[in-house]
């Protein structure tokens, strides 16, 4: 008979997927909204065209190396290297802070090119941008307390070879956050 704690780490996988499914649903709606806006707004001449600042560029080079990193320590810790585990998740965390500001550093060249979110000199298409990057910005936030529980775990020694499975759930969460912000970028690159 499987004990409660089995039967949680059996059921946490398929959760996750699930909850990264329904993250899915909400970004495809808020992109969705964007493309409506556009399309009706630009009609009206009420829309602005404005250039993402560097920084968003630069965030999306940091969360591309963050990732890369993730995979090779999970990777190597799979097949032995028992000491590249705490290394690669304090790098990992240390890259999604760093993502974090250059995200506050954009919002701030933002406000400085008087792009803001609401009030009576906001546009409809800095408002957007700022909300799918804040809404984007929170699900980041929780990978962070995730890596920072997983990085606290793996200094206690909690896993090993035979059984990381916290480290592969964050893995999974930190890869799909980091592709989302690439379809993100993209997407308001492309959708000037």
């Amino acid at each position: 008979m499987e004990t409660l704690q089995q039967q949680r780490k059996k059921a946490s996988k398929p959760l996750l997927w699930i909850g990264i499914g329904s993250i899915i649903m909400a970004f495809a709606g808020m992109t969705s909204g964007y493309v409506v806006s556009r399309t009706t707004l630009v009609a009206n001449e009420q829309w602005i065209t404005f250039a993402l600042p560097q920084a968003f560029m630069y965030s999306t080079i940091v969360m591309l190396l963050s990732s890369a990193i993730f995979w090779w320590g999970k990777r190597a810790f799979s097949k032995g290297n028992k000491k590249i585990l705490t290394p690669s998740l304090g790098a990992v965390l240390i890259l999604g802070l760093l993502f974090m500001w250059l995200q506050a550093e954009a919002w701030g060249q933002l406000m400085g090119d008087n792009i803001i979110f609401a009030g009576a000199q906001s546009h409809p298409s800095g408002s957007w941008v700022y909300a799918i990057f804040i809404f984007h910005a929170a699900h980041v936030l929780g990978g962070i307390v995730a890596l920072i529980r997983t990085l606290i775990r793996s200094l206690r020694g909690c896993y090993t070879v035979e059984d990381y499975h916290g480290v592969d759930l964050t893995a999974i969460y930190w890869h799909f956050v980091d592709l989302l912000w690439v379809y993100l970028y993209v997407f308001l690159s492309v959708m000037r």
